[in-house]
């Protein structure tokens, strides 16, 4: 009997230790996969597919008022998207709705001795593209394999149909003369004081991972000066916003 029970133990424990080790092969399959570019990118697809049928269901699309329509990795831009374009100096253009609120910014700076200019404000579909491979090719220059070099680059410039310079609203701004006036000081003010006009810091170093992207403190979106003013007081990117 003591010779039977002694087996049977034996046999248990050995199924245990079995058991254990198919449970951590397991997980470590798992963990590979998750963590595996395809993984990644199938997640990527899945939550942009996701995005657009609540916006659908629940009516976050068509109606969702203009000057809150969200871009980002996740939320492409909506298929039919128009946009009436007005050309400033220096030949930038930007969706013609925000341009009185532009300029008066600009103006408002300027009156208290700031030099903003934009350096980059609307872009096509191929201009989004061209920058994306530049900076790719900039990072696979550096040694990273054309997997990583894609992962990094899509940490700075955003994959094309995902950009908010694609629909008009966004404007990087820098200084008109850097030898007078380094652009960190321009981007203080108008951190400080964008929101009276309807614009917001979009990429704040605090947010990344909810937007998406490395901080940008040159990158300014309007939202209107309701939701911009409320961005502002509470510290939120427009992501947070939305998800009110």
């Amino acid at each position: 009997m003591v010779q039977g029970r002694s087996n049977r133990k034996k046999k248990h424990s050995g199924r245990t230790v079995l058991g254990i080790f198919l449970v951590l092969a397991m997980g470590t399959a798992v963990l590979k996969v998750v963590h595996s570019p395809f993984f990644e990118d199938m997640t990527d697809k899945l939550l942009v597919s996701w995005n657009s049928l609540k916006g659908v269901v629940f009516g976050q699309t068509a109606e969702t008022d203009w000057q809150l329509l969200l871009v980002n990795r996740w939320n492409p831009i909506p298929d039919g998207f128009d946009v009436k374009l007005v050309t400033l100096s220096g030949g930038h253009q930007v969706d013609e709705r925000i341009y009185p609120d532009l300029q008066k910014m600009f103006d408002d700076a300027r009156a208290e001795g700031i030099l903003p200019m934009i350096y980059s404000s609307y872009r096509t579909t191929q201009k989004q593209q061209q920058l994306m491979e530049d900076e790719i090719n900039k990072y696979r220059q550096e040694g990273y394999s054309s997997r990583e070099a894609k992962k990094i680059a899509e940490t700075w410039v955003a994959r094309p149909g995902t950009s908010e310079h694609q629909i008009g609203l966004a404007l990087d701004i820098t200084s008109a003369d850097k030898e007078k006036q380094k652009p960190a000081v321009v981007w203080e003010w108008l951190h400080k004081n964008s929101y009276r006009y309807g614009f917001i810091l979009r990429y704040p170093e605090d947010k990344t991972d909810i937007t998406g992207i490395s901080s940008e403190p040159w990158h300014f979106r309007y939202v209107g000066e309701k939701a911009a003013a409320e961005l502002y007081q509470r510290d939120i990117c427009l992501e947070e916003y939305l998800d009110r």
